[in-house]
């Protein structure tokens, strides 16, 4: 790919991460994505992506091989953990995002996309965007959740691990954006560490709870 061709993908992908972020994942508009971008060609985004679902996975993409990665390592630490503890797999989720938020608004912006789409039916969604979600991970921390809670039935520890993950997620980011907001007034910060042990704490709490 030509230089300027690869600035102009770079800076149309970033844009539409501020624009999926900000103003949600199917509301966020293609034509101002161009626009902020500096192109004025409204075909550019087209030209490089083909389409909504095609930039949407390139932004996704730029942060799935990391936190898959460092999912499979925290996976390898719980698996020797007793098989009741759920902190250790939770983790698995909770430490990534933490550190994918921590790396910059880039990571803070997939974070809000990931936790917008988790919300949905991933059956709706097209083969390609599917494909890309999983290699984010999440799938392998679910199996082992499984076999840790037999407690629950299928649709209960389905219902809960999504409504923990995008909690987790939103959590997260939030917390970066607002520590981003220098001079201005807002609740106090837990510092990273303990906001990460805090966060499996809930995550784990949720997961546990009573069964009624």
């Amino acid at each position: 790919m030509p230089p300027d061709a690869s600035k102009t993908r770079d800076r149309l992908l970033d844009c539409a991460a501020r624009a999926f972020a900000g103003d949600g994942v199917f509301n966020a508009s293609l034509i101002d994505i161009t626009r902020q971008a500096g192109q004025r060609n409204r075909a550019a985004l087209r030209y490089h992506f083909g389409s909504r679902d095609g930039i949407l996975c390139a932004v996704i993409d730029r942060h799935a091989d990391f936190l898959a990665r460092r999912e499979r390592d925290l996976l390898e630490v719980a698996l020797r953990t007793p098989d009741e503890e759920l902190a250790p797999v939770l983790e698995a989720i909770v430490r990534p995002a933490a550190e994918l938020a921590d790396s910059g608004w880039r990571g803070r912006c997939c974070l809000l996309i990931i936790a917008e789409l988790t919300g949905e039916d991933r059956e709706s969604y097209s083969p390609r965007l599917q494909a890309v979600l999983d290699r984010t991970g999440g799938n392998e921390v679910f199996e082992l959740l499984t076999a840790r809670t037999p407690f629950l039935s299928d649709e209960l520890r389905i219902e809960r691990f999504s409504l923990v993950a995008m909690f987790v997620l939103r959590a997260i980011a939030d917390r970066a954006r607002l520590l981003e907001r220098k001079g201005r007034r807002g609740r106090p910060q837990l510092d990273y560490e303990p906001f990460v042990q805090n966060l499996v704490a809930m995550a784990t709490a949720a997961m546990a709870a009573p069964v009624r």
